[in-house]
């Protein structure tokens, strides 16, 4: 169990339906640190727009978010809530940032990761770019499940599998809401910290491009994958960003009205 008491993050906040954990980048960073060197069974979501509204479509994926030691404000919508509804200058603290720094600071401290999910290319491309980037990174190891539900048998292999490692770091790379729903599942049969990293990986290694800093900064990046994949992304997000807009506002709304009254 996480002692609270030795986080330097700030308490969780509630918006709409998930709680987000405040804080410094900086101290979000020492924190993940801390729980990686501690190896205490644990997990870190890392919460946009798209978990948001699958939490309040799903109550049960909502009590999986709700239930992680740590939940990170990646989006800039999601930051932007965080003053919207209570005033505090919230940093942003994206995957794409939050990944590339923890492997940083893992390379240093000599802590070990290891990366679950993704494809076989995925896979050979991580390999290489580390090799290139973080040549001293002491890689535990990697699993690429298969595309389907593994077997009770499969699954207490994997979990010997990935606590033989020794790693200190798990980096989940399978996509929301899976992700989440897989680290919950492992919380107190895997000894480290697990991360939810969906996206970040092959925008990290080259497969994939990030948007401009200037549309990032403006919280545009979500136009910017749109642009890239419409087929697969325009309907979701036409949903989901319609529906943040409007349950933020009425959250808002609801908050005036009870602060006046």
């Amino acid at each position: 169990m996480v002692n609270r008491q030795l986080l330097k993050t700030g308490e969780r906040k509630k918006l709409i339906n998930i709680a987000i954990t405040t804080g410094s980048y900086s101290g979000f960073i020492d924190d993940l640190i801390m729980l990686g060197k501690s190896k205490v069974s644990s997990y870190v979501c890392v919460a946009n727009v798209h978990m948001c509204i699958e939490a309040v479509d799903d109550p049960q994926f909502a009590n999986v978010v709700n239930n992680a030691d740590l939940v990170t404000p990646d989006g800039i919508p999601i930051a932007k809530s965080m003053k919207l509804l209570y005033g505090i200058h919230q940093d942003r603290v994206a995957g794409m940032d939050l990944l590339p720094d923890l492997l940083r600071q893992c390379e240093q401290r000599e802590l070990k990761v290891f990366f679950y999910g993704g494809t076989d290319a995925l896979k050979s491309a991580t390999e290489k770019y580390i090799a290139n980037h973080y040549p001293e990174l002491n890689v535990a190891g990697f699993h690429t499940p298969p595309f389907r539900t593994l077997t009770s048998e499969e699954e207490r292999t994997v979990v010997q599998h990935i606590n033989d490692s020794e790693a200190n770091f798990i980096f989940v790379v399978l996509g929301c809401p899976k992700q989440e729903k897989w680290m919950a599942n492992m919380k107190g049969r895997i000894s480290a910290c697990m991360v939810g990293i969906g996206g970040a990986l092959p925008v990290m290694v080259g497969q994939q491009k990030r948007a401009p800093k200037w549309m990032q900064t403006n919280g545009l990046e979500w136009l910017f994958r749109l642009i890239q994949e419409p087929k697969r992304l325009l309907k979701r997000y036409a949903y989901t960003n319609t529906k943040f807009i409007y349950l933020l506002a009425r959250e808002k709304l609801k908050r005036d009205k009870t602060s006046v009254g």
